[in-house]
């Protein structure tokens, strides 16, 4: 098909993000990373990106290299003749680079913190969710690949189609003005309510593009109520209740 229209916007996460998402998710040990299991739900989270049409960082396939690399040292038998005092875990770099880089994200979240009040605590009624607790919601920040997860639940459910985008048929900018008006007249949406009314793959992939690109230009934000619980939909410009920490 002629003139098919391209989804391009760019990923506010990198690589190590999604490796500690992938470790955090499989309630895995840092230090002992599974790496071939690691590496192929890695390599998954890269096709579906492509498939998204989102775009890919150099640095993304840089470490899928890396892991398809850590991986076939580690199905290499050991060299017999060296002591095993001496052998050298292939995972070891790795492992203390992705260390370091959870110490200043998660320093870089306590900055946030004191800078903003991001953490946000909603009555019940906002929400108007079923056979809650009396009190208070607590909502945890979340980052793209929880978005993906989430999604990719969504997308399952879809009937198969040929993706192929086009100007005439529909466009980012028509979703994010759809996205908009809804979250116009509340306070918070459910993630799963942009994408009901039958919709087809197409326009899922779309809806779901331009809910990231509002969320990357600050329109919109994306909260958890535990982990990999329900995910909420903010409108900040609506956002008028107490925020507090957990």
């Amino acid at each position: 098909m002629e003139d098919v229209y391209n989804i391009k916007i760019p990923v506010f996460e990198g690589p190590f993000d999604l490796l500690l998402h992938l470790i955090r998710e499989n309630k895995l040990d840092i230090y002992d990373i599974p790496i071939a299991l690691i590496t192929n739900q890695y390599l998954q989270y890269i096709e579906m990106m492509k498939e998204l049409n989102l775009e890919i960082a150099g640095e993304f396939l840089v470490m899928a290299a890396t892991l398809i690399y850590i991986k076939s040292r580690m199905l290499l038998p050991p060299d017999e003749e060296t002591p095993d005092e001496e052998l050298e875990d292939p995972r070891t770099e790795l492992v203390k680079k992705l260390l370091e880089y959870q110490k200043v994200k998660e320093a870089a979240g306590d900055l946030r913190k004191r800078e903003e009040d991001w953490m946000k605590v909603f009555r019940r009624d906002s929400f108007l969710a079923e056979e809650e607790e009396p009190g208070e919601l607590y909502l945890f920040d979340l980052n793209l690949f929880d978005l993906l997860d989430a999604f990719k639940k969504i997308l399952e459910k879809a009937p198969p189609e040929v993706i192929s985008i086009t100007k005439e048929t529909l466009t980012v900018k028509d979703r994010i003005s759809f996205i908009m008006e809804i979250l116009e007249g509340q306070e918070t949406v459910r993630f799963e309510d942009f994408f009901q009314g039958g919709m087809t793959k197409i326009q899922l992939i779309v809806t779901f593009v331009a809910l990231l690109e509002l969320i990357r230009l600050g329109l919109a934000r994306a909260y958890q109520e535990r982990e990999f619980g329900n995910i909420w939909v903010i409108n900040p410009a609506r956002q008028s209740s107490t925020v507090q920490q957990p």
